[in-house]
């Protein structure tokens, strides 16, 4: 997530009618043909050397349909890495990626969790939202809820069982992250374990520390996500990485409140000093941020 994406329109809310920031917030691209994966000459949240290369025959591309929020059929796609005839035998990290762009922005960030612990440790699904990449359909709330799911749903078809499962969310991907974790009722599988980096409190708090408004953040946007409410409901053990510098997601109005508010059987906490939004990871070290979710899950 990036500010020059969620705000750059603010000023427009009082050109003399309701602007929604809603498209802004969901900064997705869904001009891909195709998914290049190292070949992407694009932006990436991170850059990562070839000691964190994947195999190509570990990369698998994943199709799906889920019922959208109008519910009509949509196909997402999503990434896995690993070995999909293993899945029921393997632990699987199912990897809900920020608000910018497609999976290929991302594929670095896939690639070093396919190193955890060693090379194919787990299992590594990442999913494109609806209207991400080559996802169908139109990125809101329900249908980024809806994507996961339906990747929960495919790897549950594949053998996955709740106690293998590690749901991980990034800054946007929180959202689903912990809407899963607290309704796990209403998925296909439970999460065992939760991980976040760099999530948000709330919409609310999101929009507030954004535009400086004394406005609710409903005149804004139709997001009703509230991560610092629906964390209480996690009864499953929390890991959380937040960088000191994230000046878009702070840690005191944002990471630290959702950590504060869980109250679960086991919570860490990994502050990296100096780590901003997107380069949390590399100013931690890439080891170093590696052995943390490695031990995380493994204990």
């Amino acid at each position: 997530m990036k500010v020059v994406y969620l705000f750059s329109f603010v000023i427009l809310l009082f050109s003399g009618c309701k602007k929604r920031l809603d498209p802004f917030l969901f900064a997705n691209d869904n001009t891909l043909e195709s998914y290049k994966f190292d070949d992407y000459t694009g932006e990436t949240s991170l850059i990562v050397g070839s000691e964190y290369n994947v195999d190509p025959s570990k990369i698998h591309e994943i199709r799906f349909t889920v019922l959208d929020e109008e519910n009509k059929n949509i196909e997402i796609a999503a990434t896995y890495v690993g070995d999909i005839n293993s899945i029921a035998t393997d632990t699987v990290i199912v990897y809900c990626h920020g608000n910018a762009k497609h999976n290929d922005f991302y594929w670095p960030r896939q690639k070093l969790y396919a190193h955890m612990g060693g090379a194919y440790r787990y299992g590594v699904l990442m999913v494109d939202y609806a209207g991400y990449g080559v996802s169908e359909g139109l990125a809101t709330e329900k249908n980024m809820y809806a994507s996961v799911k339906g990747a929960i749903k495919w790897l549950k078809n594949n053998g996955l069982s709740s106690d293998r499962l590690v749901i991980f969310g990034f800054s946007l991907g929180s959202a689903p992250a912990c809407e899963i974790a607290a309704h796990a009722s209403d998925y296909p599988l439970a999460p065992s374990k939760v991980i976040l980096e760099a999530p948000f409190a709330s919409s609310e708090t999101l929009i507030q520390d954004a535009a400086g408004l004394s406005l609710p953040a409903s005149y804004f946007v139709n997001l009703k996500i509230d991560n610092a409410e629906e964390i209480k409901k996690v009864k499953v053990p929390l890991l959380w990485i937040h960088g000191e510098a994230d000046s878009f997601l702070t840690v005191q109005s944002h990471g630290q409140v959702v950590f504060d508010n869980y109250t679960g059987p086991k919570k860490v906490s990994v502050l990296v000093p100096n780590g901003e939004h997107e380069t949390t990871p590399f100013v931690y070290g890439y080891e170093n941020y590696l052995k943390t979710l490695t031990d995380f899950i493994l204990n």
